[in-house]
């Protein structure tokens, strides 16, 4: 075939395959699908790289349709509402940790829909000082004593998350459970896959460890009584 036989052919196809309008937009649709696709191999963060496979999908789905392809439907009609569902997710998770660093609200309740359930009874350690700190705590139910300090937390608190970010990552204290408890707990791993998945969260994160570690400076200085000035003599 010459080629201009073969330029003759892919004409006389693109002529069949945009006979109405609607081919017409179908086309546009798998074109503008596929641009998103090439778009998204160039994004390092998740939630755009989410909102255009959201798109893709879309697109994807609209040329399915109009086009009959029953696989393409099949495929894109499954991953369009999951797309959908991480994307909202995680823009979820991102504006309750930025509501959170804004109130100083460092109770982590925005962790909890990512965080597995235990339950210790009254007398069990959570964790003892010295133990690796391969998790991340939430107290739901109960009250937790940490021994060394003799402080008592009360339920809706996270708690553990010096240690977990600590370079020897080593617990400074014993977390006994002065009652019945039920703890959530988050590791290390899908802790930074939600990181890495949104960076916006890590920061976010950051800060309201950094509130943490100034509540307890202040409430140690509030501890500790001011020095005596010396009499001028």
């Amino acid at each position: 075939m010459s080629a201009h036989d073969l330029l003759a052919a892919v004409a006389a196809r693109l002529a069949a395959e945009l006979a109405t309008p609607l081919d017409v937009f179908a086309l546009c649709s798998a074109l503008a699908a596929a641009a998103l696709v090439v778009v998204s191999s160039f994004v390092k963060t998740m939630i755009p790289l989410r909102w255009l496979a959201v798109g893709g999908s879309f697109g994807f789905l609209v040329y399915g349709a109009l086009h009959p392809a029953p696989v393409m439907v099949l495929l894109h009609g499954a991953l369009l509402p999951i797309n959908i569902y991480r994307a909202l997710e995680m823009g979820w998770l991102t504006r309750q940790v930025s509501k959170a660093a804004a109130q100083g609200d460092l109770s982590g309740v925005w962790l909890k829909p990512y965080m597995n359930s235990a339950r210790f009874e009254a007398g069990d350690t959570v964790f003892r000082i010295g133990d690796k700190a391969d998790f991340l705590y939430f107290l739901a139910e109960g009250r937790l004593e940490f021994v060394e300090i003799g402080e008592v937390m009360e339920p809706g608190r996270l708690f553990g998350e010096i240690a977990f970010f600590a370079p020897d990552k080593r617990r400074s204290m014993t977390a006994r459970c002065v009652t019945a408890c039920t703890v959530l707990h988050i590791d290390e791993v899908t802790f930074k896959q939600l990181y890495y998945q949104n960076p916006a969260f890590g920061f976010e994160v950051v800060s309201l460890v950094a509130g943490r570690l100034m509540a307890d400076v202040h409430r140690l200085q509030a501890r500790v009584p001011a020095d005596p000035v010396a009499p001028v003599t």
